[in-house]
């Protein structure tokens, strides 16, 4: 059995319509968006079944300048190197290093001061946990993600109006607010969920692609 991991569903959904035939072979979890949340999660999921391996993905923000929008990174510095070695293989991606932060990155500034302080040339806020996880049951690990804003293409709004950490979802009322007081966000938010769908789609291929050539053989009868 091979484990991929997402933060949220909305993450996932182009992944699990392609699985196909691929579905019984593969057990998803969702764990959130954040340490917290993702440690409460992550435990009880890998001691609940046998795995193979784990794929932690779904999105990442892009603080070095020359990734865009919907590029695949593999992240060198959490990747089992075996699994690292096979997966580059298998795609047209960005091997670098990704660092996991307690909030969500938007400026200019704070994307090159992370990417300065540590090296990277994406952040996310989970597989760190998810890594530490797997490291303490020896399971092999893969981070495979993909960029979905850059300081080129930032958010449309400020994190705190597009994600509340707290009840890991989007508070439509707060959004409303800000839109009705920022009108020109609206056109950033129609673009922002295109470059989304983009950064969705290009990750759905490349996990199935991952799936199908790293999947280990059936066990004969």
């Amino acid at each position: 059995m091979i484990a991929v991991t997402f933060a949220l569903p909305s993450e996932s959904s182009d992944f699990r319509r392609r699985l196909g035939d691929h579905a019984r072979d593969v057990a998803i979890l969702h764990t959130g968006v954040g340490e917290k949340i993702c440690r409460q999660r992550i435990g009880p999921f890998l001691g609940s079944q046998p795995l193979d391996f784990v794929i932690s993905s779904g999105y990442a923000g892009g603080v070095e300048p020359s990734l865009g929008v919907g590029e695949l990174l593999l992240a060198e510095n959490f990747s089992e190197p075996a699994l690292l070695a096979r997966a580059r293989t298998l795609l047209n991606c960005r091997v670098a290093k990704l660092a996991t932060v307690n909030r969500i990155v938007q400026s200019s500034d704070e994307r090159d001061e992370f990417a300065r302080e540590h090296n990277a040339a994406a952040v996310d806020m989970e597989t760190q946990w998810i890594a530490d996880a797997c490291a303490s049951r020896k399971i092999p690990f893969l981070s495979l993600r993909v960029i979905s804003d850059t300081a080129a293409a930032p958010f449309p709004a400020p994190p705190q109006v597009l994600f509340d950490l707290e009840r890991q979802c989007t508070s439509p009322r707060r959004l409303f607010g800000y839109l009705l007081r920022h009108p020109i966000g609206i056109g950033r938010l129609i673009r922002f969920a295109r470059q989304v769908g983009i950064a969705r789609a290009n990750l759905a291929a490349a996990l199935e692609v991952v799936i199908r050539e790293l999947k280990p053989p059936a066990n004969p009868e």
